[in-house]
């Protein structure tokens, strides 16, 4: 009797296997993003950025009533990308560049957990408990939104992410909260390897893009960061620095206007396309963009 309720064990659980393993598409494309107020996206909504393709999806991270959207679910990807109120982002771009060019039957979807104004270390393991009982409270506000720990929540929503499609690469945006730490590529590389472990990726086929904070040419108040992130793909090999230069830059000089943040996006995109095997059919977009990176 006991072997027989074994095997009928066996063979729900193989049924269960099967029939989350058929649900997976892997012509639906995921691209995690992560990072602080320019990933979150600053500026504000216009007109133009709330026509999307449906192809292009954005699984909700916390519940946004005004959007009448849920966490855990897929829309479409009418910004904002982030949390309820958040603005234009770089993900925005990245996946309407992608959507353009790859075949009509693939599908982008996007999940971004990004802090304004939080430090690298809100997302490791053995920091972001401390480093978040010292932050401001209308940070601590952001941060309880994502349960208290922002990477736990990113990883909670990339496994159901990964029920329905294939996790293609890894979106980041952050260093305007750790001027010139000369500790910032490794403190990412930990995270970035995390996330590998985590969620049984292969770091080969994953790779990591990494935006520049306003560049020099825009008077970015951080700009002197940028040294210390082109330094990321001699840390890890499958990771790419996306250049700002000419983005346009807010008042503030440490964010995106709209138009940078399109900009930057775009370029994202490019470099994803390129990683990907395909080329823009938009010859306007294929702009020749200067990105460092390492390779497979």
């Amino acid at each position: 009797m006991t072997k027989i309720r074994l095997a009928v064990s066996l063979l729900i659980i193989a049924a269960l296997y099967a029939g989350t393993a058929s649900a997976q598409n892997k012509k639906f494309y995921i691209f995690l993003c992560f990072g602080q107020s320019n990933m979150e996206g600053n500026a504000r909504i216009q007109p133009q950025d709330t026509t999307v393709d449906p192809r292009l999806r954005v699984l909700e991270t916390v519940d946004c009533p005004n959007l009448k959207r849920n966490k855990g679910n897929w829309y479409t990807a009418v910004p904002p990308l982030a949390r309820c109120y958040t603005g234009l982002t770089p993900a925005d771009y990245f996946g309407r560049t992608l959507i353009a060019s790859l075949p009509h039957d693939i599908t982008v979807g996007i999940v971004n957990v990004s802090v304004a104004g939080c430090k690298i270390e809100l997302f490791q393991e053995d920091s972001y408990k401390t480093y978040a009982a010292t932050a401001p409270s209308w940070m601590v506000n952001m941060i309880n939104e994502y349960g208290g720990n922002p990477y736990g929540r990113l990883v909670e929503m990339a496994k159901l992410a990964q029920r329905d499609g294939i996790i293609k690469g890894i979106l980041l945006h952050q260093g305007e909260s750790n001027p010139n730490d000369s500790l910032w590529t490794q403190k990412v590389k930990s995270i970035y390897d995390r996330l590998i472990k985590d969620l049984h990726l292969k770091a080969r086929k994953v790779p990591l893009l990494a935006g520049e904070l306003v560049n020099e040419d825009q008077g970015g108040k951080c700009a002197a960061m940028n040294k210390v992130i082109n330094q990321l793909p001699e840390v890890i090999r499958n990771s790419y620095v996306i250049n700002s230069a000419g983005c346009p830059a807010a008042p503030d000089k440490l964010h995106f206007t709209a138009e940078g943040y399109r900009m930057l996006g775009t370029r994202y995109g490019l470099q994803m396309l390129n990683l990907l095997g395909y080329k823009p059919k938009d010859s306007a977009n294929a702009v020749p963009v200067q990105v460092t990176g390492g390779g497979r």
